[in-house]
């Protein structure tokens, strides 16, 4: 009775750490064979330990140079999303104007319309204008589709402002552009960082959009997708995790500037 009323207790808890070890699951399995040394072409059964991927990651052909042209995607893309995103945001939360309502309805379209849906769309609308499918039409695309939850993100912060914080700024003679950059801006700064983050984790790993509309620009999405028709080369393994390792860095990093952010806070 004494356990079964202690499990009763932590139930929830249970819960929460079996749902963090099924999504976590997949990454562990990642990790592990990215040191395996597999007999065949295809990386899915385990053979003997072995570093040898770790220490030429850009061992297969032509796979660094789609990794890397998807970190530039990534990173033009999140830059344009973050900047038009956080614009609109501002707008849609600080200003009154018409068709507000229907533009807040319609920022939530590219995220509950499927992908493929928008990524015919945007071919259809790249093929119209005459464009040229490659860097520049996947970029555009991935802008678009990022967009949406950068201006949630930033949105949602900016509800939650205080405006007797800038009216105290502008009561101090601080001008426009001071409040902004000095009470404004590091405000809303923690909505801009997740909007940003976000957009560039969509962004490097979307390959339905920008399949539709690369033409023969080869992504890492799309080089991974292609590998595995013809063997998996343990190098895709590494490059996963290396990226795992990093986004869980990042994370680490913000929660431990966020503590100690809030215990200087504390009198």
């Amino acid at each position: 009775m004494v356990l079964l009323r202690w499990i009763r207790r932590r139930l929830v808890v249970f819960a929460g750490l079996l749902t963090l070890a099924y999504l976590i699951l997949p990454n562990v399995i990642v990790m592990v064979f990215s040191f395996n040394d597999p007999a065949g072409r295809f990386n899915y059964a385990w053979r003997e330990f072995s570093t040898a991927a770790w220490r030429d990651p850009c061992g297969v052909a032509d796979m660094c140079g789609s990794l890397s042209l998807s970190l530039q995607i990534a990173a033009w893309a999140t830059l344009g999303a973050t900047v038009l995103g956080t614009m609109i945001a501002f707008a849609l939360v600080r200003y009154r104007f018409r068709a507000r309502g229907a533009i807040n309805s319609l920022i939530f379209l590219p995220m509950a319309m499927p992908e493929v849906v928008m990524a015919a769309s945007l071919l259809t609308l790249f093929l119209n204008l005459g464009a040229q499918l490659g860097f520049w039409t996947v970029l555009i695309a991935h802008i678009m589709f990022c967009l949406s939850f950068v201006v949630t993100a930033v949105k949602a912060r900016v509800m939650s402002m205080d405006p007797r914080l800038e009216e105290a700024a502008r009561d101090l003679y601080a001008g426009p552009v001071q409040t902004f950059l000095r009470v404004t801006l590091p405000i809303a700064a923690p909505g801009i960082a997740a909007g940003a983050l976000l957009a560039f984790a969509l962004s490097f790993d979307d390959f339905i959009i920008t399949n539709f509309n690369a033409g023969s620009t080869v992504t890492f999405p799309m080089f991974v997708w292609g590998s595995a028709q013809r063997g998996t080369p343990v190098q895709i393994n590494v490059i996963g995790t290396a990226m795992f390792a990093i986004a869980v860095l990042v994370v680490v990093v913000g929660q431990l500037l966020a503590r100690r952010r809030n215990r200087a806070a504390q009198p």
